[in-house]
């Protein structure tokens, strides 16, 4: 039973899965009441209010990640924009090439490039992990990537360590061998610093879950102004053209910037109801945001070394993203810490035996002692001793 002295909400430890923030409830609730208003309405008013949504969900979110305007667009999620940019590349850029992935990536985009490979005539090469780490080392990317490699995918922060790549030092070797770089940045888009100019990247994909506290099917696509000319995207429609409204069947011409990635009639849904959280984006004090997840996640360190629990998550600041995780003993075990936890009002998940603790804006100090409590209840992990 939860103890009715805890704070409302200051248990929420899954900002690597969901996000939420203050008043998000009622910000949703109000975007959503306002998207029903204009499109309920017996008149001729809708698309000028959704396009603006639209506009400003992609102008809040290029903000964000520093990219010049005409270069972010909407997908559903990070798998599809990684679809819409893999097959958009000239033909003879990927065939008979390899593309790098490291093992610890967002399996489904492994899964989407372990489909394309055959049609596309590129070999997928996935780095895998030295035995009993919990990450692939970026040496082991580099010592992998020579010149026969079109495209290499870097996975910002892994989902399941919390590692950060140096993406500074990967950029700088894609240089090196000629080859396009893209950076999925999902896992720490809205809690750390990221700007595709610094390191410059080809691509990047993102969701707005997560530390962006956004919804589902609210993913974004940036692609460098000078790879977009290059592209040619197989899945195109009225709005793929410098003006939707050029309805001559010989006339088709692909827009010159990123509107060229888009299609048919935009999902603009999930994109108004997204807005309230970037706005709320770009209104916080990111530092603070950035300290106080800092102050929680060594505190949490500390306490997994002096329980002698198995940290999977880097120590280095510098090396991690926003979030702390531990390996349990088993996936049952993990299932019965987590019922221990909802019972003290924390809210966490797992991946197989590893529990993941990301500690957001609305965590408390008070709410991470309940979480070291129950992981010094004893006899729940391994030692790493």
């Amino acid at each position: 039973m939860s103890n009715p002295s805890m704070s409302a909400n200051d248990g929420y430890f899954l900002y690597h899965s969901i996000g939420q923030y203050p008043d998000k409830e009622a910000e949703l609730a109000a975007a959503m009441a306002d998207f029903a208003r204009v499109w309920g309405a017996a008149n001729d008013r809708q698309w000028d209010y959704l396009l603006g949504q639209r506009a400003l969900f992609l102008e809040l979110w290029g903000d964000i990640i520093g990219a010049a305007r005409g270069t972010v667009t909407t997908c559903e999620n990070v798998t599809q924009g990684l679809h819409m940019l893999m097959t958009a590349l000239p033909k003879d850029l990927l065939r008979g090439k390899r593309v790098l992935v490291a093992e610890d990536c967002f399996p489904s985009n492994h899964f989407l490039l372990t489909g394309l490979q055959e049609r596309l005539g590129f070999t997928l090469d996935t780095v895998e992990k030295r035995q009993g780490a919990s990450w692939v080392a970026d040496e082991d990317m580099i010592d992998r990537w020579d010149r026969d490699v079109a495209l290499a995918l870097v996975t910002w922060v892994s989902s399941t360590s919390s590692r950060r790549a140096d993406v500074e030092a990967l950029t700088a070797h894609a240089r090196a061998m000629g080859s396009l770089v893209g950076v999925d940045i999902t896992q720490a888009a809205g809690l750390l610093p990221y700007s595709v100019d610094a390191p410059v990247v080809d691509f990047a994909v993102s969701t707005s879950l997560k530390w962006m506290c956004g919804t589902p099917g609210a993913g974004i696509l940036y692609v460098h102004p000078g790879l977009v000319s290059e592209c040619r995207p197989e899945l195109r429609g009225w709005f793929s053209q410098e003006n939707p409204f050029n309805w001559a069947l010989d006339r088709f011409e692909l827009a010159p910037d990123i509107r060229r990635f888009d299609n048919g009639t935009p999902a603009i849904v999930s994109a108004a109801a997204t807005v309230p959280a970037l706005r709320w984006h770009a209104q916080i004090d990111r530092d603070a945001v950035l300290a106080a997840n800092r102050e929680l996640t060594q505190r949490l360190i500390d306490a997994a070394d002096d329980l002698g629990l198995h940290l999977v998550t880097p120590r280095p600041e510098n090396e991690r993203g926003g979030s702390v995780m531990l390996k349990l003993a088993s996936d049952a075990v993990a299932a019965q810490t987590l019922e221990t936890l909802r019972q003290q009002d924390i809210h966490a998940d797992t991946r197989g035996p590893i529990l993941r603790l990301s500690p957001g804006v609305m965590t408390s100090a008070e709410a991470m002692e309940r979480v070291i409590g129950v992981l010094g209840s004893g006899g729940r992990f391994e030692s790493y001793h």
